[in-house]
């Protein structure tokens, strides 16, 4: 695999906070690499020395082996922030993008038209900007990140404002983009999600990583299984059962892990005559339960409430 971006030990403090503190990955051609944490763990801060935006106290950034400046036309950017003018017209302001980039807005028609469409926007491009809802807004974002046919994609919380509908159809498009070689590295606190997109996982806390590589390994670092139950009734009394470590109990789903040596058998038995159960499984713990243990008690205790 090609090896697109290298960061390597950056460190970055605001004052006396060290935001950043010797995060060191790399993102491959064909690969799509989340970069995962709570808020405030350092991920836009990472993605901003990525982008050229910041420069590290310490370390370096790699694109394409050589220095960001030198390769900053190859990558696409999607920030965090809306960086929208919200008067103009969304066409127009896909051109705006190439004519600040040098691009001559004629030839770069065709690629904004063909994005437009892409993310269902094509009715809306003589609307303004400002009369779009936040999901297409954030689709205009995208629209103009990939405008470029950028080699990197880096996306800072690119499921902002999407409601489920748009969160599949970006899904899709960045598979499909790393199924035709784009290296695609997201940032996002939204685990689930990352879980059913990303091929690579780095796990960020406190600006450092404390999990990462590819997304089976990380989930598998989590050592014990998980019981997820589907359910109707009340099944608060799940996380109290013998063997039980720590639960996760939502109105109709529960996530469960086990102690070493639990049977989940037993659970099933303690479950069967108080609920009716939709499904029952014993699966690897999800990201959200291998973060959690990670981090240590204190950030559980903090989930929990």
């Amino acid at each position: 695999m090609t090896r697109v971006l290298c960061v390597l030990d950056v460190v970055k403090h605001y004052g006396k906070v060290k935001a950043v503190d010797g995060v060191s990955f790399e993102v491959t051609a064909g690969r799509i690499t989340g970069l995962l944490g709570r808020n405030g763990a350092g991920k836009t801060t990472t993605l901003r020395m990525i982008t050229g935006i910041l420069h590290p106290d310490r370390g370096r950034v790699e694109l394409f082996g050589a220095g960001v400046e030198a390769a900053r036309d190859r990558l696409g950017y999607l920030p965090e922030e809306r960086g929208l003018y919200r008067k103009m017209r969304v066409l127009d302001h896909l051109l705006f993008l190439a004519e600040i980039k040098g691009r001559s807005p004629a030839a770069m028609r065709a690629p904004a038209e063909r994005w437009l469409r892409r993310f269902e926007l094509w009715e809306k491009k003589d609307a303004k900007v400002e009369e779009l809802s936040k999901g297409n807004q954030q689709k205009v974002q995208l629209a103009g990140a990939l405008l470029f046919d950028p080699e990197l994609v880096v996306l800072d919380e690119p499921g902002s404002g999407l409601d489920p509908v748009n969160v599949v159809l970006v899904r899709r498009l960045l598979k499909e983009l790393a199924a035709e070689g784009k290296a695609i590295l997201l940032s996002t606190h939204q685990m689930g999600e990352a879980e059913k997109l990303c091929d690579e996982i780095v796990l960020i806390h406190d600006g450092k990583v404390v999990r990462a590589g590819p997304l089976a390994d990380v989930k598998a670092s989590g050592g014990r299984d998980a019981v997820l139950v589907e359910f109707e009734g009340d099944a608060a009394f799940l996380a109290g059962l013998p063997g039980v470590t720590s639960a996760r109990v939502d109105t109709n789903r529960a996530e469960l892990r086990l102690a070493p040596g639990a049977d989940p058998q037993e659970i099933l038995r303690a479950a069967v005559p108080r609920l009716r159960l939709l499904r029952f499984e014993v699966v690897a713990p999800s990201l959200e339960e291998v973060f959690l243990e990670a981090v240590g008690g204190v950030v559980r205790a903090e989930a929990v409430a």
